[in-house]
């Protein structure tokens, strides 16, 4: 994948959904609550005032908790991404 996210952004690819069935009932996708995890892909450039670049708090791989309303839903292929600030970001999972 060639895309870069501009200034402080992360682009994570979302856990996938497991198909939730309650009852012998299936929940159909708007009812179904979104992921919370996800997997870091790409990472913009962040800069201080001074215009020095500055290092994230999180790395390409790097498993990590999302907000659940926060970020922007892209659509690159037939992949759903999330494009979200570092500081939106509520944690990374250490392994």
């Amino acid at each position: 994948m060639n895309i870069r996210p501009l200034g402080d952004r992360v682009l994570v690819e979302p856990a996938e959904e497991k198909e939730q069935m309650v009852g012998g009932i299936y929940i159909p996708d708007a009812a179904k609550e979104k992921p919370i995890k996800g997997k870091v892909l790409a990472l913009g450039k962040k800069y201080d005032k001074d215009h020095k670049e500055l290092a994230f708090d999180v790395k390409v791989g790097d498993e990590v908790l999302l907000p659940k309303y926060g970020g922007t839903e892209v659509k690159i292929g037939d992949k759903k991404l999330q494009l979200v600030r570092e500081d939106d970001l509520l944690g990374v999972f250490e392994k």
